[in-house]
């Protein structure tokens, strides 16, 4: 299945944001994963990235960038890069992303992939991604790949207000819930989206004196 197949299927399962799907037309998902999983690349399912992380599965990946309603000039914070697919998408979508990595590894290979894919207003950094990026912020969404607890008050509060927070909420042990939060003067609103089952975020352990 190319792309354009990928994007027809997205389509007839219910991804209706026509700038979705364009862009996740106009990326090769094979770029994006190993050379090992590189014949299942155009399957809608997720596939492993080493490193004991994965690239989600396309339809997830338009689900959320659907539910994050991007508009162009937008700044984005993404709390984990993985193989930079769901970066590129949102760049795509016109956005000015801010992506944090803690797998040295995978932020390395992110960088170098999303340069030679020429994509631009992407700023890329290795690290913990649990206090976010408070220099660059605030943004107009966050975005999570990977799944904390519970929803990360740090990364909320670098949310404008009438921003919105996009997370899979849950333990690793636990289905999750995709969730919405749209940030308030007072806190945020909280809609759940949709069952999933991410990675667990993790941080940086603490250094010992």
């Amino acid at each position: 299945m190319g792309d354009a197949d990928l994007a027809r299927e997205l389509s007839q399962r219910g991804i209706t944001d026509r700038r979705v799907l364009e862009a996740m037309a106009s990326l090769d998902r094979r770029l994006f994963v190993p050379p090992s999983e590189r014949t299942r690349a155009t399957a809608d399912q997720p596939l492993p990235i080493g490193h004991g992380q994965t690239i989600s599965q396309p339809y997830i990946v338009a689900f959320m960038s659907q539910a994050l309603a991007v508009q162009p000039g937008e700044r984005i914070l993404e709390i984990g890069t993985g193989s930079g697919y769901q970066t590129a998408v949102l760049v795509r979508l016109g956005a000015e992303v801010y992506s944090i990595e803690i797998v040295p590894e995978l932020a390395a290979q992110a960088r170098e992939r999303l340069q030679e894919l020429g994509l631009e207003k992407i700023h890329l950094r290795q690290g913990d991604g649990s206090p976010g990026w408070k220099e660059a912020g605030p943004f107009d969404a966050v975005v999570l790949t990977a799944a904390p607890p519970r929803v990360p008050e740090a990364l909320l509060e670098q949310v404008r207000v009438g921003g919105r927070l996009l997370a899979p909420v849950g333990e690793q042990d636990e289905l999750q819930q995709l969730v919405l939060v749209r940030r308030a003067a007072d806190g945020g609103a909280v809609e759940r989206l949709l069952s999933v089952r991410f990675v667990p975020m993790t941080r940086s352990a603490p250094r010992l004196c």
